[in-house]
């Protein structure tokens, strides 16, 4: 089955000639269909079935690639959950779900739900007779498809839950948008486990192209997986992108290693103009900011011909601004970014299990951005107001002209009734260079009502599983008492 998108390409719904290499295992075509019906065939028959919630619980590997179709051919309501969160999380991730089952990768399963309803997902038995026609077309059909969480940067995470329908309609926007080809190989340096990383298997699966599975955690070993595998597209966070700009600057020579990519693909985060004018010098090639979220998919992306901010709403997509005043942004001011999208989730997981769908089709996203003259989007970053010295401030927009100082700045507002907010800076210097240094450095290039009350300097943020900042932890850091 094809679905036909003009003269140039077709998606191939049914994996087409889809191939996929990891560390010791390479699989395409018929030989791929056939692991996966083995892995359907053993699944049917431990006893999960249409419709049972199954939580999905292990790292980036072929096994898990194979386990997440085999699951969607069987009409599965997946839930996938970070492999790196605690056993308490796990438990409380199990229990809002109400799952049935639980799938792992490691010798020892980080829940047992008992009654044989825990399998080691990576341990297959022999292949069945007769391959089995891999579909996920009653999958795509499904209001509870998956569950994901959101990346609890800025409270506890929340379970979404969205519908197969939204999840394809978002995939097939981004193929578009951004020219997936049958010939192209796919590196996500991301885990599969979170939006960006889940849709990146998706699309691969409906272009029937190439995946390349790379240790995301060794940007060396997956920069020799680029040449090995002729990589034609690369996806990751930006710090994973800091990384490998450092390793370039240490070994210039790697840059002959990339020449197969075509597009180098870049989110989960703000990307900080230094970081992209960084990696273009070092590179040779512009980061492609896009922007998404786990409640609707992709937004917005920058593409090979248009590399502008975060690019135009993807087809089908609509973006506006909303000012504080309540009122639409004329271009180029900032305000809430506000979206309305097919790809909208069916809704939040309640603590009880139920589904709470959202209140409108414009879903407000709490971040700060501006839309320009030309409809490009530029994202700056979480929309928290503050209020010091008479002034509205939004440390997000402060980071950004803060980053002039020539290294990456977090600010952080920490209220005080008395004198009103107090900003935090956290400046990443692997130099070390003394805090009195990035004091003269960040006043020299911000407001007076915009200095810092205090400045720390780290060598490293601290980053979270799906490869964000985690605030929680610098804010730890920044107010060791609390």
């Amino acid at each position: 089955m094809t679905m036909k998108l003009g003269a140039s390409a077709t998606l191939a719904e049914d994996g087409g000639a889809a191939r996929i290499a990891g560390s010791d295992v390479r699989l395409e075509g018929a030989d791929l269909h056939t692991v996966v019906a083995g892995r359907v065939a053993r699944f049917r028959s431990a006893g999960i079935g249409a419709g049972d919630r199954v939580m999905v619980h292990g790292d980036n590997s072929v096994a898990y690639v194979v386990t997440l179709l085999a699951l969607m051919h069987l009409d599965a309501s997946i839930v996938l959950v970070d492999h790196r969160q605690t056993r308490t999380e796990t438990e409380d991730a199990l229990t809002r779900v109400n799952a049935r089952w639980l799938l792992h990768d490691g010798a020892t399963a980080p829940v047992d739900l008992g009654s044989g309803r825990t399998l080691r997902y990576d341990v297959d038995g022999p292949a069945p007779p007769v391959a089995e026609k891999i579909s996920l077309v009653a999958w795509g059909a499904r209001s509870d498809a998956v569950i994901l969480w959101s990346s609890g940067t800025t409270g506890p995470a929340k379970g979404v839950v969205k519908s197969g329908h939204s999840v394809f309609v978002n995939c097939r926007q981004t193929i578009r948008a951004m020219g997936y080809r049958p010939d192209d190989v796919l590196a996500p340096w991301l885990p599969f486990s979170h939006q960006y990383g889940l849709s990146l298997v998706l699309i691969w699966w409906l272009t029937g192209c190439g995946l390349t599975l790379s240790d995301y955690r060794r940007i060396d070993r997956a920069l020799a997986d680029v040449r090995r595998c002729g990589v034609t597209m690369v996806d990751a966070t930006p710090s994973t992108y800091h990384t490998l700009v450092n390793l370039i600057r240490r070994r210039p020579e790697a840059v002959a290693e990339l020449g197969s990519v075509r597009a180098w693909g870049v989110g989960g985060a703000p990307l900080s103009g230094m970081l992209g004018d960084a990696f273009l010098a070092t590179v040779g090639s512009p980061l492609l900011d896009g922007y998404g979220l786990t409640e609707v998919g992709n937004v917005a992306l920058a593409t090979p011909e248009h590399p502008r901010a975060c690019g135009r709403p993807l087809p089908g997509v609509e973006v506006r601004i909303r000012a504080d005043s309540g009122r639409l942004a004329a271009p180029g001011s900032l305000g809430e970014v506000e979206v309305r999208s097919p790809g909208l989730m069916t809704g939040y997981l309640s603590d009880d299990g139920r589904v709470t769908p959202p209140p409108d089709d414009w879903y407000q996203t709490h971040d700060l951005g501006m839309l320009d003259a030309e409809g490009n989007l530029q994202v700056i970053g979480r929309k928290h107001a503050v209020h010091r010295h008479g002034y509205t401030l939004y440390p997000a927009s402060i980071e950004k002209r803060a980053e002039r100082c020539g290294q990456p700045v977090k600010v952080l507002a920490i209220e005080n009734e008395r004198s009103g907010a107090r900003l935090a800076f956290v400046v990443a210097d692997p130099e070390g260079r003394p805090t009195r240094h990035w004091r003269e450095q960040l006043c020299a290039v911000l407001a007076a009502y915009e200095h810092p009350n205090s400045v720390l300097v780290v060598p490293e943020y601290p980053v979270n599983g799906n490869g964000k900042i985690d605030m929680a932890a610098l804010r730890t850091i920044v107010q060791p008492d609390d």
